[in-house]
């Protein structure tokens, strides 16, 4: 795993768009009720609560201890857990993931948790980043790193696989494919770049100290302005996600 940080707060103000886009893989998931289900990387619990409001018994999971703590709130049983150390044995119908596996590099080892968790022919359903996602952004903070060598050495924390690498790790792990496909999703971001980036890219910044830290967000800025700005549309991010369906074998 990484050493990323969520901050709650700013989480629900500036990266709500990553539950609200969340529908689609809901709705592949097309949760039934009775069913037992583990939600991977659960985040605040937003998308939890729809699958408990489908009369499912959902436990959310997440590395985050402030996370776990805003599902809680929500009423929702949510512990804290890495994704990379699953310890369930047979125990859902179904693990359902949104915009957490990417933050969880070894996928071999998350493949094999999750079927360990899943009763025979249970179903894990999926939406992370996938080949190319923010591929600008990424690119820009490495540029960063290298040209300002006191930040240290940049450590890229996300895992964003193509269809046919990933399909290679669920096979490998014992599932079959039902459905597996890379999706291009340029994302508006409301409130800028900056944001973003003092959420998601903290794991990359934490270590430097608050001037170092000013000065990546100023060249960020001024190196994705004309990447992902326009006059019409605003900060625009390339992301590109990858959504799967895939089934244990009995």
């Amino acid at each position: 795993m990484n050493n990323q940080n969520w901050n709650v707060q700013q989480y629900k103000e500036s990266a709500s768009f990553v539950p609200q886009l969340g529908t689609p893989v809901m709705e592949l998931l097309a949760p039934q009720k009775g069913e037992k289900i583990l939600d991977l990387g659960c985040g605040d619990g937003k998308l939890t609560l729809e699958i408990k409001k489908c009369g499912c018994d959902v436990l959310g999971i997440d590395s985050s201890i402030a996370m776990v703590n805003a599902a809680k709130q929500l009423g929702l049983n949510a512990q804290i857990l890495n994704g990379e150390s699953l310890n369930f044995n047979q125990e859902f119908d179904a693990v359902f993931s949104n915009a957490a596996l990417h933050w969880m590099t070894n996928s071999h080892q998350v493949a094999a948790g999750v079927y360990q968790a899943l009763k025979p022919k249970g179903r894990f359903v999926g939406e992370f980043g996938g080949k190319g996602n923010i591929q600008d952004i990424v690119v820009t903070m490495s540029a960063i790193f290298q040209e300002f060598p006191e930040f240290g050495e940049f450590n890229n924390p996300w895992y964003f696989p193509s269809v046919a690498e990933y399909s290679k790790v669920l096979t490998k792990a014992g599932f079959n494919m039902e459905y597996i496909e890379l999706i291009p999703r340029p994302t508006p971001l409301s409130n800028g770049i900056t944001p973003w980036l003092k959420i998601f890219a903290n794991g990359i910044t934490n270590h430097l100290n608050k001037e170092q830290q000013e000065i990546f967000i100023k060249e960020a800025e001024t190196r994705l302005y004309p990447l992902i700005f326009s006059e019409t549309q605003g900060w625009v991010a390339d992301y590109v996600r990858l959504r799967f369906k895939a089934i244990k074998n009995p």
